[in-house]
């Protein structure tokens, strides 16, 4: 019974839960609705409520703006409107930094969050789980010895928490696993662990690793 049970569970709870965050979301967009004027919402030209209209409506709205601010005179505003929130205390901060993380994340050449790394961390032979946000450090590098890379080390089960360090790149051991992999390593808390190939290409030579 005790094997069936788990075996159940194991089909039923991940579909469960992933259910439950997928409504979340398109509950979530589906709220955006709420921008167009009263007459013109789905909700009310139709008569009832059809989930994942706010979806197609987001996605809309991202791909207009794109649009529009990919050409010069979209770029214009765009500066127009930063020059305005720099003009204003506390959000001219948040805007920045924000905009800052972004870029650094999304952009197609950017080297944040591109790589996994093995740190020693918090001590000497314990190993962490972390992934380099920049090896271009300015003053930090600047005054201190050696080449150093930034590395955030993300807490678990929330990844969106965790620690930025600076640490020598000859201290760190990049990892095979993709970024996507690790991540689901650590909100598993481990217990996911990414499949690793040891065959290996050295010089065009294939070996095994030991």
């Amino acid at each position: 019974m005790k094997k069936y049970l788990i075996a159940g569970l194991l089909v039923w709870m991940p579909l469960g839960i992933t259910f439950l965050v997928v409504r979340a979301i398109v509950d979530f967009l589906d709220r955006t609705l709420l921008l167009l004027p009263y007459a013109y919402q789905p909700d009310n030209l139709l008569g009832f409520h059809i989930p994942g209209f706010g979806v197609v409506l987001a996605v809309t709205m991202v791909l207009a703006t794109g649009m529009i601010v990919a050409n010069f005179l979209g770029r214009r505003i765009v500066v127009a409107w930063e020059s305005l929130l720099a003009r204003i205390p506390v959000v001219r901060n948040l805007y920045a930094g924000i905009k800052q993380v972004l870029e650094a994340v999304l952009a197609a050449d950017g080297k944040s969050f591109r790589k996994v790394l093995l740190v020693e961390y918090p001590r000497k032979g314990v190993w962490s789980l972390a992934f380099m946000t920049s090896s271009d450090l300015g003053e930090v590098q600047e005054k201190t010895a050696g080449d150093v890379v930034s590395v955030f080390i993300p807490t678990t089960p929330n990844p969106t928490s965790g620690f930025v360090l600076m640490v020598q790149k000859s201290e760190v051991i990049e990892m095979d696993m993709t970024v996507e992999e690790g991540l689901k390593m650590i909100i598993s808390m481990g217990v996911a662990v990414p499949k690793f190939n040891k065959d290996k290409l050295i010089n065009g030579v294939k070996i095994d690793k030991p």
